[in-house]
């Protein structure tokens, strides 16, 4: 299986800039014994190390996985994984998921209830800085280099500093700010407000693009493809992050996504199993190995903690056990006429033993659960020759082509200049996948916003969209849309639109006095 391996033994010396970013956390390195930037980079070689420490941070929380030696002190590694805990602020806040766990505050999120003070929140937060300040100090040690090579992995860094910044102002709005011209540790990092971000990470975007390689270089490394994904992205939710449409510069960035060299999968499934790293749709993942990145948040969380009562975690899901967790809605598995795979092979639903009403969010029962993510290959067969265990061979798809698609209706929907008859062939190429034939195609009538909400809900659920979604559709908050569970009401109730952004942690505001807390907290 073709992995980009990350290797773990290289860190800078940097991290004590995040003392103001991340409060009463102590993150400093862990290790005093750990070599500083300007000592350890001298080849090309040197560099790919370290860039591929960049993109361990989404993937992994220490420095030995899966735990004992992490590397941010202060946060349990399970719960302080980058993907784990962004996952959770993106699902579990929605109608396409709940968790049974009685953990810390962690069944906040569905209940709409959060506060500053929450770890869960924290945690996410002092990870998207935790990956903001190493790329700084990457690519600020790369600088002194010319060679080819070593000028694509800094657009590398820039493109997953944009991507963290991305998260954090979709998540944050108003977050700290630094980059590699900021000295480490000289001063707290000013807060930066949601337009001044959003302009940066749209220039930054922009003057890399040349610099990265092109699509598919290499598997799970980013490209122009991921690039252009992100740029749609950051367009398509321009009105929610600076009041101004930008739906045809979206459509611009999606027309070179559809142009690259991908195509749908011809098997849904095939996006989500142990080899989803053949499948033609995938642009850009976090990956996993069971060897090289032990971690118990990430892809072994989206795997271990859907399963449970009479679901066979060995023989279908490929891991030694269940964690017996998350689960969803009657909100989602309503959205398909027949929550069925023969019909629509989108509604991998687990209904044996499974009630479709939660009458109590902690037990497991209640609520189907999903099948989605699983730890064997495409054909079934076991994912590696070792017994199924803890850890996976899976990688998260954090941007595919289907996607792509579904962004490109919506954005010509929403009047982007684009071809509407294209959009709907778009739409249908989705769906004749999903149904096997064309009897689920759709007619231009029926080609609205609406649709496309419920068909995102269908293509893309868990896949760390749907928070993001239903804020640009103006239904996460409020009352226009209710689910169970929302607002701790078992029908649902509505929820104040402050919480359309979470709040700065507590603790961070009480390290760094120019932080301003978000309106509402």
């Amino acid at each position: 299986m073709k992995r980009y391996s990350y290797t773990l033994g290289v860190i800078v010396g940097v991290v004590s800039l995040l003392t103001a970013c991340v409060g009463d956390l102590d993150v400093t390195p862990i290790d005093p014994n750990l070599s500083t930037a300007d000592k350890i980079y001298k080849t090309p070689d040197d560099y790919k190390r370290g860039l591929a420490k960049l993109y361990a941070t989404f993937a992994l929380s220490g420095q030995q996985g899966p735990s004992g030696n992490p590397d941010i002190a202060g946060i349990d590694e399970g719960f302080g994984n980058y993907l784990r805990q962004y996952w959770n602020c993106q699902e579990l806040t929605t109608d396409e998921a709940v968790i049974a766990w009685n953990d810390a505050t962690i069944k906040d999120f569905h209940y709409h209830t959060w506060t500053p003070n929450d770890v869960f929140i924290g945690a996410v937060y002092s990870r998207i800085m935790y990956t903001v300040a190493l790329s700084n100090e990457f690519i600020r040690a790369s600088k002194k280099s010319n060679d080819a090579e070593v000028t694509r992995m800094r657009a590398e860094a820039r493109f997953l500093r944009a991507l963290a910044y991305y998260h954090a102002i979709d998540l944050f709005g108003n977050p700290p700010f630094i980059t590699e011209d900021d000295a480490p540790g000289s001063s707290f990092p000013d807060q930066i407000d949601r337009a001044s971000l959003f302009a940066y990470i749209e220039s930054e975007l922009i003057d890399i693009e040349d610099d990265l390689g092109a699509p598919k270089f290499e598997y799970g490394r980013a490209d122009q493809a991921a690039l252009w994904m992100l740029q749609a992205k950051l367009y398509l939710n321009a009105e929610v992050y600076i009041g101004e449409a930008k739906y045809t510069e979206a459509i611009t960035a999606l027309n070179k996504v559809i142009a690259a060299p991908y195509s749908l999968a011809t098997n849904y499934l095939h996006n989500f199993v142990a080899d989803n790293n053949t499948s033609p749709e995938l642009i850009f993942s976090i990956n996993y190995d069971e060897v090289n990145t032990q971690s118990y948040g990430g892809m072994v969380y989206l795997i271990h903690a859907p399963v449970g009562g009479s679901m066979p975690a060995t023989s279908l899901f490929g891991v030694n056990g269940g964690w017996g967790g998350i689960r969803t809605t009657k909100a989602l598995v309503n959205k398909f006429p027949v929550p069925d795979e023969d019909t629509d092979a989108r509604a991998l639903f687990w209904e044996d033993g499974q009630s479709l009403e939660i009458a109590d969010i902690g037990t497991f029962t209640d609520g189907y659960s999903i099948a989605k993510f699983r730890n064997r290959k495409l054909d079934g067969s076991q994912a590696t020759g070792n017994a199924p265990g803890d850890f996976v061979n899976t990688d998260y798809p954090m941007f595919r082509l289907a996607d792509a698609y579904l962004m490109y209706a919506e954005a010509v929907e929403r009047g982007g200049t684009g071809g509407t008859a294209n959009a709907l062939d778009l739409v249908n190429d989705i769906r004749e996948r999903a149904f096997g034939d064309a009897s689920g195609n759709i007619v231009d009538a029926q080609l609205t916003l609406d649709f496309i909400l419920d068909e995102r809900a269908r293509e893309l659920y868990w896949e760390g969209h749907r928070r993001t979604d239903l804020i640009r559709f103006g239904k996460f908050t409020g009352g226009a849309y209710l689910w169970p569970w929302k607002g701790n009401v078992a029908a649902g109730t509505a929820t104040e639109s402050y919480r359309d952004l979470f709040p700065i942690p507590a603790a961070d505001r009480g390290a760094n006095p120019k932080l301003d807390q978000n309106d509402g907290y």
